[in-house]
């Protein structure tokens, strides 16, 4: 039992006891295991994220569940992962990378004549994100001859099968313009969930997978999206992450990060050439 001193102060009712210690094995094994950096300010996001798990698993202290966890980390870490990743998304969100896709990206793409493309949305959460970029492909008609595929990637196996099902609740498309409300998906008999159509999830393979373990992916991608993700690292794994993408992209490939993300001082190996958009120039 923990004395005043260490036990964790969620504030309100605290319905299990979490010291700081168990807080910090929790913060160690999350950065060895998915890079997350969690610091002390992250305590009740942590708190309300583990305590699902105890509940299912009938505990009452945060010590009992990493107790169990060390035992059985093989059985429970998908959940313990999963329990701390967060998946915030939404169709078309940044929509300035979807018109850089339109205007720029696909038709220079176009030009070089290959007939292939390759996208990558790592970082996926439920699927949004790359169905948004599957519908801008739509868009923008490529011919029926071209070989295009689109990856998406999450840490999270919840998500990903999510992602995979391509179903949404209706008022997650409201801000949609009409026509692509129309065009790329379908709505329930009762109208409560959509579906994205099936000429765009057949265009969008889902896999699990964690960044900082072995990629099984060749490559090349034309164009990765890395989007909200590296803003959880430490800058050490920030660097090996992107220098492991730009190994994936050839000169001229384009990168996509999140709004609150920079590669200044963190990668050589791109330029940037609009707003969270660059290119592998190395």
């Amino acid at each position: 039992m923990g004395t005043a001193e260490n036990i964790v102060n969620i504030g309100g009712d605290q319905e299990f006891l979490m010291t700081q210690k168990d807080f910090d094995e929790i913060a160690a094994l999350a950065m060895t295991h998915t890079g997350i950096v969690l610091g002390n300010h992250k305590v009740n996001m942590v708190y309300a994220r583990i305590a699902r798990r105890l509940r299912v698993l009938g505990m009452n202290t945060f010590r009992n569940y990493l107790t169990y966890l060390n035992a059985n980390f093989e059985a429970e870490s998908t959940e313990f992962v999963n329990a701390l990743t967060t998946n915030l998304t939404s169709f078309f969100r940044e929509n300035h990378h979807f018109d850089f896709l339109r205007s720029e990206a696909f038709p220079k793409l176009r030009q070089q004549g290959k007939k292939r493309l390759r996208i990558w949305s790592s970082g996926c959460s439920v699927g949004q994100e790359a169905y948004s970029i599957a519908i801008t492909l739509k868009q923008s008609s490529f011919p029926s001859d071209w070989d295009i595929k689109i990856l998406a990637t999450d840490l999270d196996s919840n998500v990903v099968e999510k992602g995979n099902q391509g179903i949404y609740p209706a008022d997650s498309i409201s801000s949609l313009p009409k026509d692509v409300k129309q065009n790329y998906f379908k709505h329930s008999p009762d109208g409560k969930t959509i579906r994205v159509k099936d000429g765009v999830r057949e265009m969008v393979y889902f896999k699990r997978l964690n960044l900082l373990e072995d990629w099984p992916l060749k490559g090349p991608f034309d164009i990765i999206f890395c989007r909200n993700v590296v803003i959880y690292f430490n800058k050490e794994t920030q660097r090996n992450l992107f220098d492991r993408y730009a190994n994936l992209l050839p000169v001229g490939g384009y990168l996509f990060i999140g709004h609150s993300e920079s590669l200044n001082g963190i990668s050589t190996r791109f330029e940037s050439i609009g707003n969270t958009i660059y290119r592998k120039i190395r």
